[in-house]
């Protein structure tokens, strides 16, 4: 065969090809369910050791240029046409091939059937992302880790066990190189961090933020307890409930787009601008509105950010800790700043947990500590901020109590019933 001029390489490939050539048209009748089994893997072996000369053949084919006698541009150009296959495809293929140059125990691992493709493909990646100023002690033994680990896992499983092979073969070097690497996230992420809000005009403002993982953690936890807690919704579950005594709701499986939204607002309404740095008014809002408005009447209120809100709107944020509301009378002057004076005090809040032990209203059952304490008789009108004036109502409710499309009854067990006005 020497004299034939042919590379040893040449001759393996044709006599595999020969050898595929004879099992074309060969019946598989007899073959039972253990051997079916057996050839199954024994294919799956062959096919990584011939994954291994293919991308050992490839690697040459970089080494000699075998683009130009066509003109392609790169070695993945020219095998993506050559083959037929895509160019993504192709690069990766010319990837693995130059990283098992580098990566002894891997190439061996896969010509010998013991690493296929998806696997040696992870491996090399995994060892490419460790730090550069490790020993080569410590890459050697990440490497050698990882090809055993591929005898039990699949390609997915070793992403995860890549990410952390470190931990294992050297977790000293580990933890510096976690560190760091955190480190330059969170650094990276506060240079990113970004938060935009355009008006629509038409009442609503769209936005777009960025933060860190930390961060957007926080706000999606405070979202879900708000989601999950603050139910039944208008809407959607009868105000007057047909639960029995002491059963609950079903349990939020996940929150929608609307509900996540719906909660954001809920939390803004909560904060109260106390754990930031006070400016001209601090970060709390300011709403200003007419007496006759907090009174009941139907002149909007206006913000000190410029915006306006409905009255009923203005009613029921005045009621809460975080808004400043400014009561005008007929000639502009101030005539109350109270919203501090007219919050319900801890101890009352307290108190009114211990007796309403929730919502108060009729077929709700949210946790006291979810709800907001609420004057059945409106402080603008004379109401009193003691015990028997007060109720808790969750957020939903209190966002009915203030909305001029219902009604309320309070009942004789202190419950209160919501009906929708005709």
């Amino acid at each position: 065969m020497e004299g034939l001029g042919q590379h040893q390489v040449d001759r393996g490939v044709a006599v595999i090809a020969g050898a595929l050539t004879e099992l074309d048209e060969v019946s598989l009748l007899g073959l039972d369910q253990a051997a079916t089994a057996a050839s199954l893997v024994e294919i799956a072996g062959a096919e990584a050791r011939l994954g291994e000369l293919k991308h050992r053949v490839l690697a040459h084919a970089s080494q000699v240029r075998v683009e130009e006698a066509t003109g392609a541009a790169t070695t993945a150009t020219w095998l993506a046409r050559a083959t037929r296959t895509t160019v993504r495809s192709s690069r990766r293929a010319v990837h693995l091939a130059t990283a098992l140059e580098t990566y002894q125990r891997l190439r061996e691992g896969y010509a010998a059937g013991r690493v296929n493709t998806e696997q040696a493909e992870v491996i090399a990646r995994a060892l490419e992302a460790l730090p550069v100023d490790i020993p080569a002690t410590v890459r050697a033994a990440a490497e050698q880790r990882l090809v055993e680990l591929a005898a039990h896992h699949d390609a997915c499983d070793l992403r995860v066990l890549g990410d952390r092979v470190l931990d294992v073969v050297a977790p000293a070097v580990a933890d510096a190189h976690e560190a760091a690497r955190l480190e330059a996230e969170e650094r990276a992420a506060a240079r990113k961090t970004m938060l935009t809000m355009t008006p629509d005009g038409q009442g609503s403002v769209h936005g777009r933020f960025t933060v860190p993982e930390l961060h957007a953690g926080m706000l999606r936890k405070q979202l879900l307890a708000l989601v999950v807690h603050d139910k039944p919704a208008l809407g959607t579950t009868p105000l007057v409930g047909e639960q029995g005594e002491g059963e609950r709701p079903e349990p939020v499986k996940a929150a929608t787009g609307v509900e996540l939204g719906a909660a954001f607002c809920e939390l803004l309404e909560r904060l109260d601008g106390s754990q930031v740095p006070e400016m001209s008014t601090g970060a709390t809002v300011v709403v200003t509105m007419t007496l006759d408005t907090l009174a009941g009447g139907l002149a909007a209120a206006t913000l000190d950010t410029g915006d306006r809100i409905a009255a009923h709107t203005a009613r029921r944020l005045a009621c809460e800790a975080g808004i400043v509301p400014v009561v005008l009378g007929g000639r502009r002057e101030v005539l109350d700043q109270g919203r501090r004076r007219r919050l319900f005090t801890r101890a009352q809040r307290i108190a009114l947990a211990t007796r309403d032990r929730g919502c108060t209203a009729a077929g709700c059952r949210t946790a006291a500590w979810f709800c907001h304490a609420h004057h059945d008789h409106p402080w603008a009108t004379g109401g009193t901020t003691d015990l028997t004036n007060g109720r808790l109502l969750c957020p939903t409710h209190h966002r009915a109590a203030h909305d001029p499309r219902y009604k309320t009854r309070v009942l004789a067990d202190h419950q209160i019933e919501f009906t929708l006005r005709c």
